[in-house]
C-alpha cells in the first residue's frame, strides 16, 4: 500500500467513531448512515492532500463530515416526494361491444401463422402489401436476376 494511502487509512480507522457520530446525528437508518460515510470518505479522501494541518486532524474530519452530510440533507429536501395515484378504474378494461370485437378479432388474428397476420393486420391498417415492405430489406435474387447482375 502507497504511504499516502496507509496514512488516510490510519487517519479514518483512528476516526471512524467521530465520522459515525456526525452521520448518526442526520440519520437513524443504518443504511442511510453507511451511504454518508462511504461519502464522508470519499470527501476526507478528495481533501486529504490540501490538508496542511492547521487545525487538529479530527476537527478537520469532523467539519468534512459535518458538510458532508449537510450537503447530503439540503439534497433530500430539493427531491420532490412522490405520492403513490392510486385509481379506482381499470383503464386497459373497456366493456362496450366495439372493444369486445375488436379484441376478438385480434385474439383469432394471433392464431394466424406471421404472414397471414402480417397481411391482415396491413389489411385492417389500409396499407398496401408495398407499403408493408420493409425497405431494409435486400431485394430478392432470383436465377433470372444472375444473368443481369454479371453484366453490369
Amino acid at each position: 500500500m502507497k504511504e499516502k494511502e496507509k496514512e488516510f487509512t490510519d487517519t479514518v480507522k483512528a476516526h471512524k467513531n467521530t465520522i459515525f457520530t456526525v452521520c448518526y446525528l442526520f440519520s437513524k437508518d443504518q443504511d442511510e448512515v453507511n451511504d454518508l460515510f462511504q461519502e464522508t470518505l470519499i470527501n476526507l479522501w478528495r481533501g486529504f492532500d490540501s490538508f496542511k494541518g492547521q487545525c487538529d486532524v479530527k476537527t478537520w474530519i469532523w467539519r468534512v463530515s459535518l458538510n458532508t452530510c449537510l450537503t447530503a440533507e439540503r439534497k433530500k429536501k430539493r427531491s420532490v416526494e412522490t405520492v403513490p395515484l392510486s385509481m379506482d378504474i381499470n383503464l386497459f378494461t373497456d366493456t362496450d361491444d366495439d372493444t369486445r370485437q375488436i379484441q376478438q378479432l385480434y385474439r383469432r388474428i394471433n392464431k394466424l401463422g406471421v404472414v397471414d397476420r402480417a397481411i391482415i393486420l396491413l389489411w385492417l391498417e389500409n396499407m398496401s402489401y408495398e407499403s408493408g415492405k420493409s425497405s431494409a430489406s435486400p431485394p430478392r435474387t432470383s436465377p433470372s436476376n444472375w444473368s443481369e447482375s454479371r453484366n453490369n
